[in-house]
């Protein structure tokens, strides 16, 4: 007989789907007890596991390391061989075990518990001896495994791996971890990217082609070449921005005595400006609707106030952006 290996895969979603609905039980006093535990932690965040636990362990540590939260993977059976140096007392043990029973823990919770080592412990099991063990107990739900005759860790595991991306993300929260600091942490790579603003990119102070509004053409153009962007920024007596010429303006607009005329009679009196601290991506996007290929930067109080008076923080262009990799 054929079995049907789609209707087996859904069940095992689905059977992990009400694993996940029962988690929602663990988020209390316990849970509660734990974030502000570690939120005032001095020292690291130890995760500890064993086999497919453990596997769980590393990724939450990893995911906690990334948003603020100083952790690292320490197995249990190498902590026996020396590794338990590692443990400070100003660190914080969380160790999760789906039966709390597993025998490669108890040196570590031996040690833990002789010097004082808070421990919080993450198991199924009420009276477990990694319960039993610990400071602050969270008691997981008892779940239906999804594997052939329920041997496989499936259901325990993604809820142990939901429990610990929860865990994170309310401690984030609770240290109020930003935007900015998550970027610090991710410079690299495809999040880094999308979490680049625009000034961090942006060409400031003596890079901007800023010429009063007042100056010939002549002098403008000369600008423009030097600073090889493509552009001027206007301003008026005050140093406010006041308008904006392109290269293609230049070539739109009529060529009849362009040296003798002043930078205000071409210029765009209603220039395109955008906040410092826009992320560089929807940058790349407004120059892409408007098909231009520089825009101003303002400071976030400006462009919050659309204030038609302020000075030009930056200028970005599009080539940067491409450069960086932003999409």
């Amino acid at each position: 007989m054929t079995k049907n290996l789609s209707a087996i895969a859904k069940k095992v979603v689905q059977i992990e789907i009400l694993s996940l609905k029962k988690l929602k039980s663990c988020f209390g006093k316990p849970f509660s007890k734990a974030l502000e535990l570690i939120s005032k932690c001095n020292g690291k965040l130890i995760l500890a596991g064993i086999g497919k636990s453990g596997l769980i362990s590393r990724k939450i540590s990893a995911t906690l390391s990334s948003t603020g939260t100083p952790s690292f993977f320490l197995q249990p059976s190498e902590a026996l061989h020396g590794d338990l140096g590692q443990i400070t007392r100003q660190d914080i043990l969380l160790i999760l075990s789906y039966s709390g029973e597993t025998e490669e823990l108890k040196g570590i919770l031996q040690y833990a518990n002789r010097f004082a080592i808070k421990v919080i412990g993450v198991a199924s099991k009420k009276n477990s001896m990694l319960l039993k063990a610990s400071n602050i107990k969270i008691i997981l739900p008892k779940v239906k495994e999804a594997g052939v005759d329920g041997l496989l860790p499936t259901a325990s595991t993604t809820m142990q791996l939901a429990f610990g991306d929860a865990l994170a993300v309310a401690l984030m929260h609770k240290k109020n971890f930003s935007k900015d600091k998550f970027k610090l942490f991710h410079p690299s790579g495809a999040l880094g990217k999308k979490l680049i603003s625009v000034k961090d990119i942006m060409l400031s102070g003596k890079k901007i082609p800023l010429i009063n509004e007042n100056r010939k053409m002549k002098e403008a153009l000369v600008l423009m070449s030097k600073k090889s962007l493509g552009c001027i920024v206007a301003t008026s007596s005050n140093n406010y921005v006041s308008g904006f010429i392109s290269d293609g303006d230049l070539r739109r607009k009529s060529k009849n005595n362009l040296m003798q005329k002043r930078v205000k009679d071409l210029m765009t009196k209603t220039p395109i400006f955008i906040s410092e601290n826009l992320l560089a991506a929807k940058a790349l996007h407004i120059m892409n609707k408007k098909k231009i290929t520089n825009l101003i930067v303002a400071s976030e109080r400006d462009c919050n106030k659309k204030n038609k008076n302020f000075k030009a923080k930056g200028i970005v262009h599009i080539h940067t952006l491409l450069s960086k990799g932003i999409q």
